[in-house]
């Protein structure tokens, strides 16, 4: 006789019964493990170079503008050619960049102009890889699968960011090659797996290359409350409440934890985010996504506030743990939401636009919190920001009742 948890447990692991959704997950684990290590050693080697925290900010800011300035390119490329095959190529040329960067460190890097400039090529990549890894997953399982799927892609990317930071900080404490060696192996790694999945069904769009049809993406937006508001909520809440590109200030500075501990506390939010992910795969959100969502961006907000303000390691970590274990909830739903209700033939150029979001959140909030560190300290950067993400949460719930009345994670289409 089955255990009564037994169906529970089945349901957890609905979407790795799909051998291509396997594939890619892991081919995306290995793909952002190497990221990490880049991210760790990169932020780490400018710092060194410059003890500027400017830097730090630049550093997010060009790796942003690719993606920015190519966001009608790479949507429109995502819907009209094979994702699994964007993938590889984008893979490819991370790996390249990876190996660049370890042929800078062993000549003798002086400079970070040459570390900026691949940057850039990196940004480049990842503009194209991105929304067409968001895009493929929805062709990998069927629609009931999806909310699984999202959770452990979601996992996925935070698991990554659990060991890729640790293992990044030892590896560039034992040698700064070691650290990009590593992460060329692992692009590479991941370029095999990609281009093991076998080509899935993917409804690609026929339509004329138009003004009207590339900015597709933007129009379904626009006139998508829910998607807007799911969006665009991300985007203000992290523009503000990111702290990580100040974590090797913190390191260095603030805790005096040095390498190994500047990849401790890059894992933390990733420790928290994945147990969180880990607890929606089998406790999927049923009802009130979308207050809860508000909620969950709201203590993310106030625990960036804790981590800006305490100087004791432990509440620094457990504070970074909370602050992911809340935003993996609302990545979940607004991911979740933004495929569901996307149709597939414009999903690609939705995607585009949703990454162009995420990464004006990340790398763009990286720029301004390096800017403002530099104006008002880094404490007071961090802990500011985090009151902002809060008072975006309460000003959003006014301003898209659609979404704060979202029940259910279903899609329209």
């Amino acid at each position: 006789m089955a255990s009564p948890d037994a169906p529970a447990t089945e349901s957890r692991w609905l979407a790795f019964q799909h051998r291509s959704f396997t594939l890619y997950w892991s081919a995306r684990f290995a793909a952002t493990f190497a990221v990490q290590m880049v991210s760790v050693a990169v932020g780490w080697q400018i710092y060194d170079l410059t003890r500027d925290p400017l830097d730090l900010g630049i550093a997010g800011l060009v790796q942003f503008l690719p993606s920015l300035a190519l966001v009608l390119v790479t949507g429109a490329a995502s819907d009209r050619f094979r994702r699994r095959t964007i993938m590889a190529v984008c893979l490819a040329g991370e790996a390249a960049c990876a190996l660049a960067l370890l042929a800078l460190t062993v000549g003798g890097l002086t400079s970070v102009m040459p570390i900026f400039g691949l940057l850039i090529l990196f940004g480049i990549a990842r503009a194209f890889f991105n929304p067409a890894a968001s895009s493929l997953v929805v062709n990998l399982v069927p629609a009931e699968h999806l909310p699984n799927a999202i959770a452990w892609n979601s996992s996925s990317w935070q698991i990554a960011t659990i060991v890729g930071p640790v293992a990044g900080g030892l590896l560039y404490g034992i040698a700064p090659e070691a650290a990009y060696g590593t992460a060329l192996a692992m692009f590479v790694a991941a370029g095999v797996l990609m281009l093991a999945i076998a080509p899935p069904k993917q409804r690609t769009s026929s339509e004329p290359a138009t003004w009207e049809t590339i900015i597709a993406g933007f129009r379904y937006i626009r006139h998508e409350k829910v998607v807007l508001g799911a969006i665009s909520l991300d985007l203000f809440a992290v523009l503000l409440g990111g702290a990580t590109a100040l974590l090797p200030v913190y390191a260095r500075d603030i805790l005096v934890l040095g390498p190994w501990g500047l990849g401790l506390l890059r894992a933390a939010p990733g420790i928290g985010a994945v147990l969180m992910a880990l607890y929606l795969t089998n406790h999927p959100i049923r009802d009130r996504a979308g207050i809860i969502m508000f909620v969950s961006v709201a203590l993310f907000g106030l625990f960036t506030v804790v981590f800006g303000l305490t100087e004791i390691v432990w509440l620094s970590i457990l504070a970074l743990a909370l602050m992911g274990a809340f935003d993996m909830v609302s990545v979940y739903i607004r991911e979740t939401l933004i495929q569901l209700w996307t149709p597939d033939d414009v999903r690609g150029r939705v995607n585009a636009v949703n990454m162009v979001f995420i990464g004006a959140s990340n790398e763009l909030g990286e720029f301004r919190a390096g800017v403002m560190a530099a104006l008002i300290g880094t404490v007071a950067a961090v802990t500011v920001g985090g009151a902002g993400t809060m008072a975006v949460a309460g000003l959003w719930a006014k301003w898209f009742p659609e979404l704060r009345k979202t029940r259910h994670l279903q899609g329209r289409h």
